[in-house]
């Protein structure tokens, strides 16, 4: 049986207040804030059974107020990078803000990792709600929006669902960055992974997928054997992985991703209804965030396990695409499981 509690978490600017919800099992525990859906604790058990808060973040609303990448958000309406922020739907042209480079990513300059949601309690766990109006951060049509954490045992599920009044690309996430060692961790490099993917995404300079569907076969991106990731990262020409892998369509109820720390014992694997996962080494982390418990944040302290859809893909015809029709329902699911050995 899950617990769930409901609590403040802190104030905004505007005198609104932050909730939060602790879902607890026996196996893990979750701490989700009203602003962003942001998982801003977890809690997993260790082959000794002491239980460890697995994900960067901050001790209070301040430090997600601030600059931050993304710790434990739901990014949208469209996570990811989209070239130039242009795209063309049903004729019309957008043009959304730019921030990542030459690129507009996870939604823009104020995506839903930074606005306020409305919670609703539910079995296991806890929903959330927003409204994204037409035109907001660039995009078309008024986006009715619910994400829901449930938390059963060992395995956290996230589920997003959303509908539109016009046609719009939607491309849903969240944005946990893990390190199974605790957060704090001066690094990753004594994790193993494994992504179930033949193909990637190779990218360009800007980090846009230049279209090309990669096999993995014969490269740094062949980690359907696992491989430790001190020893893998050094292998890539940049500064660590931040590609998208192809998942198998046909095969989505399976483990598509495994990571496991040795130290430890923790073992996280993930499952989802999405054509891809982003796999991100925190490349752009430099120490000068301070997070919970007075922690640091260097390089490759963490890594990211984005289920979404292909980046670009609405440049992109090729891709499968992530354009939500009025009268269709987006509905996404993601799988965490916890365990040890």
């Amino acid at each position: 049986m899950t617990s769930v509690t409901r609590d403040v978490f802190g104030n905004l600017p505007d005198g609104k207040t932050v909730e939060k919800f602790l879902l607890e099992s026996n196996l893990v525990k979750a701490e989700i804030i009203t602003f962003g859906c942001i998982i801003t604790r977890l809690e997993t058990k260790d082959r000794h059974g002491n239980f460890t808060d697995i994900v960067l973040g901050f001790d209070s609303i301040e430090g997600y107020l601030n600059k931050h990448p993304y710790f434990g958000a739901v990014v949208g309406r469209v996570a990811n990078r989209i070239a130039n922020g242009k795209f063309t739907v049903d004729g019309q042209d957008y043009q959304l803000p730019i921030n990542n480079g030459p690129n507009s990513i996870h939604g823009g300059l104020k995506g839903f990792d930074k606005v306020l949601w409305k919670p609703k309690e539910v079995e296991n766990g806890v929903q959330f709600s927003y409204t994204s109006s037409d035109g907001e951060e660039g995009y078309p049509g008024e986006l009715e929006v619910w994400v829901t954490y449930t938390l059963v045992g060992s395995e956290l599920t996230i589920n997003y669902k959303a509908r539109t009044t016009k046609t719009t690309p939607v491309n849903l996430t969240n944005h946990s960055y893990f390190n199974l060692a605790g957060q704090g961790s001066e690094n990753i490099y004594d994790h193993e992974i494994s992504i179930t993917a033949e193909h990637y995404l190779p990218v360009d300079d800007t980090m846009i997928p230049t279209g090309e569907v990669a096999p993995v076969q014969g490269t740094s991106f062949d980690l359907r054997k696992p491989v430790d990731l001190g020893s893998q990262i050094p292998k890539l020409k940049g500064n660590g992985f931040d590609h998208n892998f192809c998942l198998n369509m046909n095969d989505l109820q399976h483990d598509c991703t495994r990571v496991y720390h040795k130290p430890s014992g923790r073992v996280l694997t993930v499952r989802t209804t999405q054509p891809g996962i982003q796999f991100y080494t925190a490349n752009f982390l430099d120490g000068s965030l301070k997070g919970k418990d007075g922690a640091v944040y260097p390089k490759h302290s963490a890594f990211c396990l984005e289920t979404q859809a292909w980046p670009d893909a609405v440049n992109k015809p090729q891709f499968p695409s992530v354009l939500l029709h009025p009268g269709q329902e987006y509905d996404q699911t993601t799988w965490f499981n916890f365990s040890v050995q």
